[in-house]
């Protein structure tokens, strides 16, 4: 985890109700879901596995364990979990050194949340490496704190790495609202104790109690994720 936490953010979070904003990366944030599933299935591919479409939705937003796991056993491939790690790692990195294309809506809440000095941390399942080479295009300014899946003990969909982040802004949980797109991270920050919006991005998700599913994050700002706290004005 990294974090930049000035002071005057902690006293920012403290005389609200929503005291700060988690936001998940891939599918969320940048239009990276599809290039994982591109990259999983071209490393299979020099691997002598085809993947099937349907093992989509098993691995996305998954930890890289768990989804490396998933495909290996699924594939009979030869390849160990941490090998398998280094290769999808260095295919994305390379894939993404080309840029990151933002989700409509991301740049102008990002801003949004800057102007008015709300404490957004970035909560991702990737790895440290990766998370940094996203931040090149996304603006690192936006966030104050980041945790990487691989600086966590148990990484999405344990509500370790919210609560980690929730912690580094010393906020409650349950005053910290959350921007996911998979029902992986989804679990990972309602098991948090925090408020979610749900912005399916490659498999739907359901309303539930505490969660609001919208189709776009166009359709998220500051004054939405304040009243999902229940926050007026």
């Amino acid at each position: 985890m990294t974090s930049t936490v000035p002071a005057s953010l902690t006293r920012t979070a403290e005389g609200s109700a929503l005291q700060a904003v988690l936001l998940d990366m891939d599918g969320t944030l940048v239009d990276t879901e599809g290039f994982w599933w591109d990259v999983e299935v071209e490393v299979f591919a020099d691997l002598g596995h085809r993947l099937q479409e349907s093992w989509r939705d098993v691995v996305v937003g998954g930890p890289m364990t768990r989804s490396a796991g998933y495909l290996i056993e699924a594939t009979g491939a030869d390849v160990t979990i941490a090998e398998l790690t280094v290769l999808l790692n260095d295919r994305f990195e390379k894939r993404i050194g080309r840029g990151v294309p933002l989700m409509p809506g991301a740049a102008r809440l990002l801003a949004e949340l800057a102007a008015h000095e709300v404490p957004t941390a970035l909560v991702s399942a990737s790895h440290r490496r990766i998370i940094d080479r996203v931040l090149e295009s996304v603006g690192r300014h936006h966030f104050a704190l980041t945790v990487a899946g691989d600086e966590v003990t148990r990484t999405k969909p344990h509500p370790e790495p919210y609560l980690a982040a929730a912690a580094g802004f010393g906020a409650d949980p349950w005053r910290c609202a959350v921007v996911e797109d998979t029902a992986t991270g989804v679990a990972a920050a309602e098991a948090a104790g925090c408020r979610v919006v749900a912005v399916p991005s490659v498999a739907p998700i359901a309303p539930a109690p505490g969660r609001v599913v919208v189709p776009s994050l166009e359709q998220v700002d500051l004054a939405f994720l304040r009243g999902l706290i229940g926050e007026q004005g």
